[in-house]
C-alpha cells in the first residue's frame, strides 16, 4: 500500500514474532506502540487486510467523551480521555484534539432522569459532568431550537466540558508512525485466513502471504473478530451492524461544540475544516456491508433540523456506513479466550474511537502479560457466563 516513506516502512512478514495484532486500525496501532512504549515489546506485526486505517477508523464520526454510566466504564473511558489530553505532545503530531465538550440533550422525563443520574455517577467517579437546563443548553450551543412547542422540546441536557473531537486519519498516523520507529512491523495487505495451532493453543497464523508464528495473537479486527475466532470453534457474544454518517459542504464556523440526541437519534459536530459531521443509530439488521439503508438517513436528517433549523439551507455531500460490533450488554470485549495464546478486544460497538489510546494501553499489558489489567479485568469474556455484565445501553444507544 502507497504512503509516503517519512511515516513507516514497507516491510516483507517476518517468518516469527514474539505477539501478532490482527487489525491495524486504531486499537491495533495504539496496542503494539504501548507494547513497544510500556513493556519493551518491539518484535511485533501488526497485520492489516486491507490498508492502514481503512476500516472503522476511517468511518467514525471522532467523538471523544468518558461520561459513561457504570464504574467500570467511565473508569476505562476516563482513562482513556486522561491519555487523549496527553497525546499529542506524547506521539509528536498534531492530530487536531479539541476539548470543546459534548451536549446530550434530554427530550423526555425518563431522559432527564437518566441524564441526571449519570451526572451524578460521573461527578462520584471524579469525572466532570453538568446538568444543563434548556436556557442552559441555548447558551452552550446558541444554534439549537430550545422552544417549548417543537416535537421534541429539550428540557435540558448532560454537559462534558472535557469531552471532544480529534481527526481520525492523523490519530492513525501518529500511533503507526511512532509504533515503527520503535520496531513493529505494520503489514498492510495481509489478510488472516486461519490459525496454526498446537494442541488447545495458537501458535501462528496463515495468512495470503503466507505461514506467520507468533508466542501470543491479539485479535482487534471489531466485528470480523468474530469471523476469525469460529475458525477455532469460538463462538463470540457479538453481532455486526450496519452504521451510517454523513457530511455537509464547507460552511464557516456554526457549531461551537458536539451535540447529541439518544431520543431523536442524531448527533452533530462540525469539523475543522468546516463541514458539519452526522450520524444515527444503526441499522438493525446484521451485516458486513460498509453501507446501510436510505430511510436511516431521512430520519437522521428530519432529527436534526428539528433541533438545528438553520441546517434547512446546508447540503449534504456524501454518506457512508461502517461497521460495529455489539455485544449483549453493550460492553466491549478484552482478554483471553478458552484458546491458549488467543486474545481478543471487540464488541466496543460505537465506543471504538473515544477509547483508543485507553484500550491500546491495557489490551498491550493483557498481551505482556497474559493477564488482564485492572481497567479490562470487569470486561472479560467470563462476563456472560457469571452474569457479571456491565449494561451500558443507555448510554451508548446512539453511534457515538
Amino acid at each position: 500500500m502507497e504512503h509516503p516513506d517519512w511515516l513507516w516502512r514497507t516491510p516483507e512478514p517476518r517468518r516469527s514474532y514474539d505477539v501478532i495484532i490482527v487489525g491495524a486500525g486504531g486499537h491495533g496501532l495504539a496496542t503494539a506502540y504501548y507494547l513497544a512504549r510500556n513493556h519493551g515489546i518491539t518484535n511485533v506485526a501488526v497485520l492489516e487486510k486491507g490498508w492502514l486505517a481503512g476500516g472503522n477508523m476511517a468511518r467514525n464520526t471522532t467523538i471523544i467523551r468518558s461520561n459513561y454510566l457504570w464504574d467500570e466504564s467511565a473508569a476505562i473511558y476516563e482513562h482513556a480521555l486522561k491519555l487523549w489530553e496527553g497525546l499529542q505532545e506524547d506521539l509528536e503530531y498534531d492530530f487536531l484534539f479539541s476539548q470543546r465538550g459534548v451536549l446530550n440533550l434530554a427530550h423526555t422525563l425518563q431522559d432527564v432522569r437518566e441524564g441526571t443520574r449519570r451526572v451524578n455517577a460521573n461527578r462520584l467517579n471524579g469525572i466532570d459532568g453538568e446538568w444543563l437546563t434548556p436556557d442552559e443548553v441555548a447558551k452552550v450551543c446558541p444554534i439549537v431550537d430550545v422552544s417549548p412547542d417543537v416535537r421534541y422540546p429539550v428540557l435540558g441536557g448532560t454537559w462534558q466540558p472535557r469531552a471532544g473531537i480529534a481527526k481520525h486519519d492523523y490519530v492513525a498516523w501518529a500511533f503507526a508512525r511512532k509504533a515503527d520507529r520503535y520496531g513493529v512491523d505494520l503489514i498492510q495487505g495481509c489478510e488472516v485466513t486461519g490459525f496454526i495451532t498446537d494442541g488447545d493453543r495458537v501458535t501462528g497464523v496463515r495468512t495470503n502471504r503466507g505461514p506467520i508464528h507468533a508466542g501470543r495473537i491479539g485479535l482487534a479486527a471489531a466485528g470480523h473478530t468474530s469471523v476469525l475466532a469460529s475458525t477455532l470453534g469460538i463462538r463470540l457474544p457479538l453481532q455486526s451492524h450496519p452504521l451510517q454518517a454523513l457530511v455537509s459542504e464547507l460552511l464557516e464556523p456554526v457549531h461551537p461544540t458536539v451535540v447529541m440526541s439518544n431520543h431523536v437519534h442524531v448527533y452533530v459536530s462540525q469539523a475543522h475544516k468546516g463541514e458539519l459531521v452526522m450520524g444515527a443509530g444503526i441499522d438493525s439488521y446484521n451485516s458486513y456491508g460498509q453501507r446501510g439503508s436510505v430511510h436511516v438517513i431521512e430520519q437522521q436528517m428530519a432529527a436534526a433540523l428539528e433541533l438545528f433549523p438553520i441546517f434547512a439551507n446546508a447540503h449534504l455531500i456524501r454518506t457512508w456506513g461502517g461497521i460495529v460490533d455489539v455485544t449483549p450488554d453493550a460492553s466491549p470485549i478484552i482478554g483471553r479466550t478458552p484458546v491458549e495464546n488467543l486474545f481478543v478486544n471487540c464488541g466496543w460497538g460505537t465506543g471504538g474511537f473515544k477509547a483508543t489510546p485507553g484500550v491500546g494501553w491495557v489490551f498491550a499489558h493483557t498481551l505482556a502479560h497474559g493477564e488482564p489489567h485492572a481497567l479490562n479485568e470487569p470486561f472479560t469474556l467470563e462476563r456472560f457466563t457469571t452474569g457479571a455484565l456491565i449494561d451500558e445501553h443507555g448510554a451508548a444507544a446512539v453511534a457515538h
